[in-house]
């Protein structure tokens, strides 16, 4: 992986949380992911979890919210991206998070790490 290939796909992963539905997941994780949404969380496995995971974690589609991101390393398989993002009404919620991404060899990912950080909430539990 290198910076752009990382960029192109945190740009697929803001492109489908914007669009209805969980479908084109496959287009971004494998079918045997694992997507850890906060540190000492216990992962959701699998593309159909994860799917639902969405599902419950998002409005709708349609939600409000501007994401800026940031690629700080590349190594092998493996990428970390600090993601900013501001969510509008009615949450109005603010998150700087750094994400984990370890991806297969056709740049999916297989692996993805999340920790979030918000000035209004804690991230414990």
């Amino acid at each position: 992986m290198d910076r752009q290939q990382v960029l192109s796909w945190v740009a697929a992963y803001e492109r489908l949380w914007r669009t209805p539905g969980t479908d084109g997941l496959g287009e971004i994780f494998t079918p045997d992911a694992t997507y850890l949404q906060a540190p000492f969380r216990e992962p959701v496995v699998g593309l159909p979890a994860i799917q639902r995971m969405w599902d419950e974690q998002r409005d709708s589609a349609d939600e409000e919210f501007e994401m800026t991101s940031a690629v700080l390393a590349v190594e092998d398989d493996t990428a970390v991206v600090r993601v900013h993002v501001r969510y509008g009404p009615p949450s109005n919620q603010e998150w700087l998070d750094l994400w984990v991404i370890r991806y297969a060899e056709d740049g999916r990912c297989r692996a993805f790490e999340e920790w979030p950080f918000s000035p209004a909430k804690s991230v414990e539990g």
